[in-house]
């Protein structure tokens, strides 16, 4: 009789079905005892989002394990250091890792996290980490099997039941056996002479986000923030958003600007028109204060929300919905020479960019966009200084916003990324409709070097 062939791979999307069984094994696993950080398992709306969330995370990647019949029965998360941890380009981390228990045994587990070893070399890892329960003896051996070494033991690792547990850590090499061997010979050494392929920060891709900024249901650019000086491009967003998308752009960046000044969603149809035209993340802002309108425009398709004056004003809200969301929520962090500014720009604060960017990193969002508001469609160039500083500051993505002209400013942008691992995109809006920049130049420049 042949043997069963389980399918581990990478999800890139998730079904209803697939999430669905993926939600139900993880709760067996958590009443198991199986290690996945919950003590007690959360409410199904809690763990639909928390994986939806993962998969919009660009360090994590999401790892599943299919029966016989195609059912998902097991999870692995495989998490890189954030861009600003150079040091460790090279480490990858294996997470949340499990099985459900009434599917343990058969070998799933195994097939499980091969897909995640060879993920790991794919991407130019040279060293998996992982932890794990001292009680996970399956678990253990398994790992012990695939070449984990055991390099150390926390004897507070976790407490359950009254209980505390010790937990091990384990370590696979991936690279060849000859470079393997350099490593354990040379561990003190520095970075550049352990490796024959050094990781650089130019390697890596930097996201133009094509701006779509809406005002009475059309698109427009304004000058400085100044609903006043806006010039109108298209009276089609979904046409323009498929434009982009046809272009090869891989991200949207859509503003509702009557939204901003009126505190609430105001150009619904056209963002709705938007979402459903293209097959891309839209990250949206303007307007949206509460937790009800996050949760309407993520339901509705948005993949991430720009929450920006109710940053300063709310940052319990902020909190909330990054635990609530997480990996979906970006806090938009609009300056005027250093200030921040709120309510559409009309009013500046006497908060500091720096000061209000720390705050949203420690509340959890996935990501800062700053903009210098003094070049907001200026076409003068981006404030490299600030946006540098700041993403040397975090470390969370930061997003560079306000005054691309030509391309000339987006390969400053790359120049200024590569020593400096924390800028991960850059928002373009007038140059891209005026025609000063070549959209397929503008992504050669900000592809990875």
């Amino acid at each position: 009789m042949a043997a069963v062939k389980f399918v581990a791979e990478k999800l890139s999307k998730i079904s209803a079905d697939d999430l669905a069984a993926l939600c139900e094994a993880t709760t067996a696993a958590i009443l198991d005892g199986g290690g996945f950080g919950w003590l007690n398992p959360p409410n199904m709306t809690v763990l639909e989002r928390y994986f939806q969330g993962l998969l919009l995370v660009p360090e994590h990647s999401l790892f599943v394990v299919r029966d016989e019949h195609g059912v998902i029965q097991g999870s692995a998360q495989l998490v890189r250091p954030p861009r600003s941890n150079e040091a460790q380009a090279m480490t990858g981390q294996m997470r949340g890792y499990y099985v459900a228990p009434y599917m343990r045994g058969r070998g799933l587990g195994h097939a499980l996290a091969l897909a995640v070893i060879e993920a790991a070399r794919t991407m130019g890892l040279r060293v998996l980490n992982c932890d794990v329960r001292e009680t996970q003896k399956g678990a253990i051996a398994m790992f012990r099997s695939l070449g984990f070494e055991h390099w150390g033991t926390h004897p507070y690792y976790a407490r359950s039941n009254g209980h505390t547990i010790r937990g091990l850590f384990l370590v696979k090499l991936l690279a060849d056996e000859t470079e393997n061997e350099r490593w354990k010979a040379s561990a003190e050494t520095k970075k550049e002479e352990i490796m024959s392929q050094p990781l650089r920060a130019s390697g890596r891709k930097l996201t133009l986000y094509p701006a779509i900024d809406l005002k009475d249901g059309a698109c427009v650019r304004l000058r400085r923030g100044e609903m006043d000086d806006a010039t109108h491009y298209s009276d089609n967003p979904a046409a323009q958003a498929r434009s982009f998308a046809d272009a090869g752009c891989d991200h949207l960046h859509v503003v509702d600007l009557n939204g901003a000044f009126a505190g609430r969603s105001a150009n619904t149809e056209a963002i709705e028109a938007i979402v459903k035209a293209v097959d891309l993340p839209v990250q949206l802002g303007g307007g949206i204060r509460d937790m009800a309108a996050i949760a309407r425009w993520l339901e509705a398709g948005v993949s991430r929300v720009i929450l920006g004056s109710v940053a300063v004003k709310d940052p319990d809200l902020v909190r909330q919905a990054a635990r609530a969301y997480p990996g979906r929520i970006v806090a938009g962090i609009d300056a005027r020479q250093g200030r921040v500014a709120t309510e559409g720009w009309a009013e500046i604060s006497e908060m500091k960019a720096p000061e209000l960017a720390l705050r949203m990193q420690d509340a959890g969002v996935a990501a800062v966009i700053f903009t210098e508001i003094s070049r907001d469609g200026m076409l003068s160039g981006l404030d490299l200084e600030q946006t540098a500083s700041l993403a040397e500051t975090l470390s969370i993505p930061v997003i560079a916003s306000g005054g691309v002209g030509n391309i000339e400013h987006l390969r400053a942008l790359r120049r200024i990324a590569d020593d400096v691992p924390g800028i991960g995109g850059v928002i373009v809006g007038r140059a891209l409709y005026d025609g000063r920049i070549s959209l397929p130049e503008a992504l050669k420049v900000l592809d990875a070097a």
